[in-house]
């Protein structure tokens, strides 16, 4: 038994297929791209003439030239060695006999003590209570200290002040003094 397709339908898909084939072959030419530009403008627009201009003799010879002969390197590139000291600076030409005077400064300072190293706490918050503010800090170990302005904490800074987002601690003898800003951690 066979089927049979309606008129309009076979006449839909040949328009299809033709609508197909015609963008298909669109397509390739944009992808082809123009075509290339001739390399020589003047042959392809005129017909081929007699060349008027006589070609230029070119010298050879005087590209080659003597070569020198070159010493042989001292540098050895796989080998550390030190720098080669600078000259010394040229001196200025004065009267003779005479010498420039020598300014010799003062000797440097000698280096003062290593600064205290830094304080090791987190400033984690302030609590309000009715004796006053206390500063709650969280050292290396995790430990929790708390404090009041003056006062010493861990026994090893005291706590001069307290602030909303930081905090002023210094060692007691007043050295290494460092804002802490608030962590929350």
């Amino acid at each position: 038994m066979t089927k049979r397709v309606p008129r309009e339908l076979l006449v839909l898909a040949a328009v299809m297929a033709v609508a197909i084939v015609a963008v298909i072959a669109r397509r390739s030419d944009i992808l082809a791209g123009p075509a290339p530009a001739p390399s020589n403008l003047a042959r392809t627009a005129a017909p081929a003439a007699p060349s008027a201009q006589p070609v230029a003799d070119v010298k050879l010879e005087l590209l080659k030239t003597a070569q020198a002969d070159l010493e042989p390197s001292t540098r050895n590139p796989c080998q550390f060695s030190q720098r080669a000291a600078p000259e010394a600076a040229p001196r200025a030409i004065g009267a003779p006999g005479r010498r420039a005077p020598v300014v010799v400064g003062p000797p440097p300072p000698p280096p003062g003590p290593p600064p205290p190293p830094p304080i090791a706490l987190k400033y984690i918050g302030v609590l309000d209570t009715a004796q006053g503010q206390v500063a709650i800090f969280r050292d290396s170990g995790g430990n929790i200290i708390n404090g009041k302005e003056g006062a010493i904490i861990d026994g090893r800074y005291r706590l001069l002040k307290i602030g909303v987002e930081s905090a002023d601690l210094a060692y007691p003898d007043g050295r290494g003094r460092q804002t802490i800003r608030l962590s929350g951690q």
